[in-house]
């Protein structure tokens, strides 16, 4: 690491090997709310951006994508999330698209081998071989029976139905090729179930319960400097979440019934609390999928190298000023 702060913590030094991270743009949610992400806040619509990650590990020349952020193309979502959710929060897909971001990075999108989903939600999943011919998709435990068997009922879209059946549907409907991670899951930082993934000890990804089943976030251990950046995607919306400074809310939503942006109130609660510990007790920089108050601020310089030489001129100046992504 950068200094010798957290030398203490061996298990996070074990291993030579190290990654490379890009921060992608994936678009935005136009007409979030604050009243949903805080509790007590006032109704305060504002534009949640969305952030997803290119991962490049020199060791074995393996790319993955870490989500995928909204989608451009209005068919890449179910009819459920069209009628529903386009008309909550207006979704937008990035000004550039996923595979010319990469390529912007010297990446072409069939070096991509891997997308491992932090979760099955719609503005952070999708159907993946259009963009991403090579890769295969990797989703955390559970996740599977949750979301099976999808919103295609004998050959005809339920609009009723939140999940892709070209995902989670049987073999008639599904037309990605993906599987759960196995693990093995030990203990590692403040984390109970973490899985080495390039078995180096670079890159963790960990099972992070309470936002919905198979939620994870992950660990990145960086070439450059050896700090590591968590990947926290949606185990808390912010960062006044993440440093308790605010609460998670429950809210109504328009058909009056009670809502909330977790599953599990409890297990999000203590998932955020070892998100926390891996700011704090072990020095990471939490990068969540949906905050940019360390862009705003630009003082985290390990955060802020996650973003490539294009990102740092008008892109960070239009995200700062909140205008269109």
């Amino acid at each position: 690491m950068a200094s010798n702060e957290h030398d203490n913590e061996p298990a996070l030094r074990n291993g030579a090997g190290s990654v490379q991270v890009h921060l992608l743009d994936g678009g935005s949610l136009s007409t979030a709310d604050e009243m949903a992400m805080h509790e007590g806040a006032q109704s305060k619509v504002f534009r949640m951006y969305n952030w997803c990650f290119h991962v490049y590990h020199p060791g074995s020349g393996r790319h993955i994508m870490w989500d995928l952020g909204n989608s451009s193309d209005r068919e890449d979502y179910t009819p459920w999330v069209q009628n529903v959710m386009f008309s909550m929060t207006k979704p937008v897909g990035p000004r550039c698209s996923l595979v010319d971001q990469l390529k912007d990075i010297g990446v072409d999108s069939s070096q991509i081998d891997t997308v491992v989903f932090s979760h099955a939600h719609w503005d952070h999943c999708r159907p993946i071989h259009k963009e991403f011919p090579q890769a295969k998709a990797f989703f955390g435990p559970g996740t599977r029976d949750f979301c099976s068997p999808g919103h295609i009922r004998d050959g005809k879209p339920d609009p009723e139905v939140q999940w892709d059946g070209r995902i989670f549907g049987d073999d008639a409907t599904r037309t990605m090729d993906w599987g759960e991670l196995q693990g093995p899951w030990v203990e590692w930082a403040s984390f109970n179930r973490a899985m080495d993934f390039f078995g180096d000890g670079s890159f963790w990804v960990m099972q992070a319960p309470g936002h919905m089943p198979g939620n994870m976030c992950a660990a990145a251990k960086l070439q450059d400097g050896g700090e590591w950046v968590v990947l926290g995607s949606d185990c808390c919306h912010s960062s006044a979440l993440l440093l308790g400074k605010a609460q998670i809310a429950k809210f109504k939503l328009p058909n009056g019934s009670d809502s909330c942006l977790h599953s599990d109130l409890d297990a999000a609660r203590d998932t955020i609390s070892r998100l926390r510990g891996a700011q704090t007790e072990h020095g990471m920089h939490v990068a969540l999928a949906h905050d940019k108050d360390w862009m705003q601020t630009g003082d985290d310089a390990v955060l802020m190298s996650l973003l490539s030489a294009s990102m740092k001129g008008e892109w960070l100046e239009r995200v700062r000023s909140e205008k269109e992504p």
